[in-house]
């Protein structure tokens, strides 16, 4: 689970955040791949907004959206 404090996440910074990127150049490549699965379906904007309850897929690593507690 990656919690989040606000409202939304752009999908780039998630895949950061959850380890399946060393750099933000790399998520284009996934993406244009189609490697990357939100909700269970391709994702190929880099800049998608997620919002707590979304999923995101990474060659069949899954992880959610919580939101973060005060």
């Amino acid at each position: 689970m990656i919690e989040i404090r606000d409202d939304a996440i752009r999908l780039g910074q998630l895949l950061k955040l959850a380890d399946f990127i060393d750099h933000g150049s790399e998520a284009r490549e996934l993406l244009i791949q189609g490697h990357v699965l939100v909700n269970g379906e391709v994702e190929t904007r880099r800049g998608r907004q997620l919002v707590v309850g979304e999923t995101v897929t990474v060659r069949g690593e899954t992880v959610g959206i919580a939101a973060r507690e005060h």
